[in-house]
């Protein structure tokens, strides 16, 4: 018998798969999101030197000329991973508590964010918040806060970076290692701070970060509570 020829399909039955257009897909095959968690991606594995624009190209399969559909450079993409993150830290405290809590809680919650991010604090610390909705949200609730626990306007943006100079510098605290502080051979020579180390240890602390922050915070609090009205 000769071999059955199939009937072309029929376009009207339920059971006709569409071709697929030709062209453009419809829906983006990037968006702003995903350019974030691939930056966040690419430098928590190679640090910020190996953070480029090919590079996030590779990390996200597609040309380099496909990023910048959605970004204008590398700066774009920092303001956006900077946004990402600032969005996780907490500031709710200071439309409920008193000042000195609420710092507190802003700024437990600000290190607990970027201790798990430390190859960014360089950039982001430096970086301007021009244009960085999320950012700015977060610095205007801070500011809004002093102001209303009477901070003269004048001091509110510098009592912000003193405690953004510590938050930072506590965040790569805790990932330091445990013996850190460890003198070695030199034991003998650095008497002082060698005992002062050993007691330390013996006073059992579960994560010495967390007292050393604790320690260092109330300071700060104390003593930027004087600056008020």
């Amino acid at each position: 018998m000769p071999a059955s020829t199939s009937a072309p399909a029929d376009p009207h039955r339920q059971d006709a798969k569409p071709r697929r257009r030709a062209g453009r897909p419809a829906a983006a095959v990037l968006d702003q999101d995903g350019i974030t968690a691939a930056a966040l991606q690419l430098i928590g594995k190679s640090g910020y030197d190996g953070f480029t624009m090919a590079a996030l190209a590779r990390t996200l399969n597609v040309a380099p000329s496909a990023l910048y559909n959605h970004v204008s450079s590398k700066r774009d993409v920092l303001v956006l991973v900077q946004d990402h993150l600032t969005s996780f830290v907490d500031v709710s405290a200071f439309d409920a508590e008193p000042w000195d809590r609420a710092v507190r809680s802003w700024a437990w919650s600000y290190r607990d964010v970027f201790s798990k991010h430390t190859p960014l604090i360089p950039v982001i610390a430096v970086l301007p918040v021009t244009d960085a909705p999320k950012t700015l949200a977060m610095y205007e609730a801070v500011s809004a806060g002093f102001s209303r626990a009477g901070f003269p306007q004048e001091r509110i943006v510098s009592a912000i970076v003193a405690l953004e100079s510590f938050i930072f510098g506590s965040a790569y605290d805790v990932t330091a290692p445990a013996d850190i502080f460890d003198s070695g051979s030199m034991a003998a020579s650095t008497p002082n701070f060698t005992a002062a180390v050993a007691r330390l240890a013996d006073q059992g602390y579960e994560n010495q970060a967390d007292v050393a922050f604790e320690l260092g915070l109330d300071a700060l609090v104390s003593g930027l509570g004087a600056l008020r009205a």
